[in-house]
């Protein structure tokens, strides 16, 4: 098992031990400098490699850490966004585009779990989209036809291979599905072994531009010539952060009773919508079902998306046990498409990927593949779909700004008095709250032992107030997406500070 960005364990990360490292650092001056252990970042910074430059890959946590080791990894040509809506706000050939793109994707994945025999369960697959009402029905039939004309393989179909029932549904070939962390560490083997440089736990917290990129890490520097920010959403200040709104995905895995496992993937139309499929893990078949999405911190009780989502397994399917519950975070777009190319408002050395939907496993694949061709300075038609600069940028941003906590520094060495401890009677332990005292707010966190954890509810990114995530026992900021544990390190980007640590005058049992 490895460590993730929150307090659930995905079936993956279940099911894998640490990445076992195997280079040291040598190089004083790097070609390139990637940031970020998921599948975008190892996935550039092999094919980087390969292509002459010398590469040093820089992970927060550990490789696996966030979103790729929380993804429920479907390998689809039908996107989340539709094919009417990105044919709307970009037209034909970009939906073509885009779809050549991810079916590129899907191809070059199985290329590799092909080129290094990774064991990571890789199988083709169709998919399914299905309607369950006259509304989503009118819905399918205009997707059926961007689809198509998009180039898709769309077929109509009367009924599903699935125990839901519906009143129409589409088929699309060329799908794909598979494990994807095995897959992420055979690709950061294959790095290291031409001569690529990982560094785990080497959270970045400050970009300077002095001719060349200067990285700073803790008490560590860093310097490239150029830079990949490939950590989900860029960390700091920058405009793409009012470009892309960030959402919460559950996820269960199941084992099921009559060991009757969907092979292919499954889609309903529902808001939140629902998106079914299995695998194999260690000799086990699991099903693997995700849903109840919403936007980052915006959810009084995540605890509940949890149960709800599995009463629907349940409402659908003979469970014979639920193994596994876990969420994950992503970012949509406003427009539809991600955001991969030059960042906006920084140096022309900054490059980023962002903005993938709940498909991070097939733009991360396409964010690699068109960075290299950037870098390389090979054309692709991708780059002016995709660029992130299709976006004016705002005066006076810049990807890092000095942070500062001062808000809350009133509040260090100040406690609560006994007598005041009355405001976190109620908080059961593994429980999480903002309160006021004495007109401030403090984040407050009970742990198992009934010592209270007391932190800034203020955002280090741009102040706004966190939440509270019950299910991931988070600090959630609904504003952009920012995470912390329960004490106030961070979790997930664009912050890169703690909350400011206070104090509290006891433990409450």
């Amino acid at each position: 098992m490895i460590n993730r960005d929150g307090y659930t364990i995905s079936l993956w990360q279940q099911h894998i031990s640490a990445f076992p490292l195997s280079s040291t650092r040598h190089e004083q001056v790097y070609d390139i400098i990637i940031v970020g252990g998921g599948i975008t970042g190892v996935t550039t910074a092999l094919l980087l490699q390969e292509a002459g430059f010398k590469c040093l890959l820089l992970e927060a946590a550990n490789l696996g850490y966030g979103t790729t080791g929380g993804t429920t990894a479907h390998l689809n040509t039908l996107l989340d966004v539709s094919y009417e809506t990105i044919e709307k706000n970009f037209g034909l050939p970009a939906a073509r585009s885009i779809a050549k793109a991810s079916a590129n994707a899907i191809a070059f994945i199985e290329k590799m779990t092909q080129e290094y025999s990774i064991d990571c369960g890789f199988n083709t697959a169709d998919a399914y989209q299905y309607a369950q009402n006259k509304e989503q029905d009118e819905a399918l039939d205009r997707e059926a036809t961007a689809a198509t004309n998009a180039g898709l393989d769309v077929s109509r179909v009367a009924t599903l291979p699935l125990p839901i029932s519906c009143i129409s549904a589409i088929q699309v070939k060329g799908q794909a599905k598979f494990s994807p962390l095995p897959y992420l560490y055979e690709l950061a083997k294959a790095f290291e072994n031409i001569g690529g440089v990982i560094l785990e736990n080497t959270r970045v917290t400050k970009i300077e531009h002095k001719g060349k990129v200067e990285i700073t890490a803790g008490e560590q520097t860093f310097t490239g010539r150029k830079l990949v920010l490939a950590t989900h959403i860029p960390p700091g200040i920058n405009l793409l952060h009012l470009r892309c709104i960030p959402y919460r995905s559950y996820a269960l895995a199941a084992r099921l009773a009559q060991n009757d496992y969907p092979q292919d993937l499954y889609y309903d139309m529902e808001e939140p919508f629902h998106y079914i499929r299995s695998q194999e893990v260690d000799g086990q078949q699991y099903l693997i079902v995700g849903g109840e999405d919403h936007k980052t911190g915006h959810h009084e009780n995540t605890t509940l998306c949890f149960r709800q989502l599995e009463a629907w397994v349940h409402k659908h399917f003979k469970v014979e046990e639920i193994t596994q519950r876990w969420s994950s975070q992503f970012y949509e777009p406003v427009d539809g498409l991600p955001y991969i190319g030059q960042l906006p408002g920084e140096e022309e050395d900054v490059y980023v990927a962002t903005g993938f939907s709940g498909n991070g496993m097939i733009y991360g694949t396409i964010a690699a593949l068109l960075l290299r061709d950037m870098l390389l300075g090979v054309p692709n038609e991708l780059e002016m779909i995709l660029d992130p600069n299709r976006l004016k940028p705002i005066a006076g941003f810049s990807n890092f700004i000095s942070h500062n906590a001062d808000v809350a520094m009133q509040f260090v060495g100040k406690l609560i008095p006994a007598a005041s401890l009355h405001l976190l009677a109620d908080l059961a332990p593994g429980e999480g709250r903002v309160i006021t005292y004495e007109s401030e707010k403090m984040a407050v966190y009970k742990d198992e032992t009934g010592e209270l954890h007391s932190v800034s509810p203020v955002c280090t990114h741009l102040k706004c107030d966190v939440n509270w995530n019950s299910g991931e026992r988070s600090w959630d900021c609904p504003c952009h997406g920012a995470r912390y544990s329960p004490d106030g390190q961070v979790l997930n980007c664009p912050a890169t500070m703690a909350l400011q640590a206070l104090h509290v005058a006891a433990t409450v049992k």
